[in-house]
């Protein structure tokens, strides 16, 4: 039977373009958390900032520009295997993780293991927070709870306790979906090889996307750059081609991503330009045309 233990846990950590107060979060993780603590660099980060997480013990890694945020969980879980983690903790930089997230999360996964569930992720209940939508996640069909713990079809990335064993067998993250659906993927992924993902519905942490809402006809979804929303639903309009993405999802995503768009071109005034992006990574997807987006901001490192 597996350990149902709690293991040596890794607490890795996104940085983009952070703040001072968003180091200073980092600072107080690291203080705190009592585990390994990696932080990957993906542009922008002060080089006092810098020498301040070094000297702090963060693990500091960084390939020099924005390599999107897959490729860098990806160094981030090969580095907690390098230090000898079995579990690891994701956060970004705007994460405000509550006390209870580690032993909460620490005690979902033993709880799985005791079951005999396999699981590749936990993680906590999304809050809402002031001006953001939080994200939905559905349940998985056909999955029975574990108490508090519901199967879901996936969970976001940020504030979610990875199995590295799990991982092992999963694989990474797609580093050609760059940013967007990464998560999705992923744990569609999992649940096609036997690893389910879970909600600790008794452990909650606000989430922050985009820059405000769009709201109409009963549909909530975050604002975002255009080149997110383009990359978001090129991910999306890719998956159908996926044989672990389940039917039924395909077949929501194929009503409601036309949906989305139309909301998101109507949110920018109905500018023909932002039209014909969307339009072009619908294309992208459906040709299996990847990797970073080409109208990635300039200063975006």
């Amino acid at each position: 039977m597996p350990d149902p233990r709690p293991r040596h846990l890794a607490l890795g950590v996104t940085l983009f373009r952070p703040g001072p107060d968003q180091v200073e979060r980092v600072l107080t993780q690291a203080a705190v958390v009592g585990a390994t603590v990696i932080a990957f660099d993906n542009g922008g980060l002060p080089a006092a900032d810098a020498a301040r997480l070094a000297r702090a013990g963060v693990r500091l890694l960084s390939a020099g520009r924005n390599v999107g945020i897959a490729a860098a969980l990806n160094r981030i879980a090969a580095s907690a295997r390098d230090a000898g983690a079995e579990t690891l903790l994701l956060l970004d930089q705007d994460a405000e993780p509550p006390e209870n997230l580690v032993a909460g999360l620490l005690a979902a996964l033993g709880q799985l293991r005791r079951a005999g569930i396999p699981a590749a992720v936990v993680g906590p209940a999304p809050a809402p927070a002031a001006g953001h939508k939080a994200p939905a996640y559905p349940r998985r069909p056909g999955v029975p709870d574990c108490g508090a713990l519901a199967p879901v079809q996936f969970l976001a990335t940020s504030g979610s306790l990875i199995d590295l064993a799990a991982f092992d067998r999963v694989g990474p993250f797609r580093d050609d979906f760059f940013i967007d659906g990464v998560e999705l993927e992923w744990c569609f992924r999992a649940w096609s090889l036997g690893d389910g993902c879970y909600c600790a519905r008794d452990v909650g942490i606000p989430h922050r996307v985009g820059g405000g809402v769009i709201r109409a006809f009963g549909i909530a979804m975050p604002r975002q750059p255009l080149f997110r929303m383009a990359t978001y639903l090129r991910n999306a309009v890719y998956a159908w081609r996926l044989p672990h993405v389940p039917l039924r999802w395909k077949l929501a995503q194929a009503a409601y991503l036309p949906l989305q768009a139309g909301l998101y071109w109507a949110d920018s005034g109905f500018r023909p330009a932002v039209l014909l992006r969307l339009l072009g990574a619908a294309r992208d997807g459906v040709l299996g045309r990847l990797g970073p987006p080409q109208d990635l901001p300039k200063d975006l490192p």
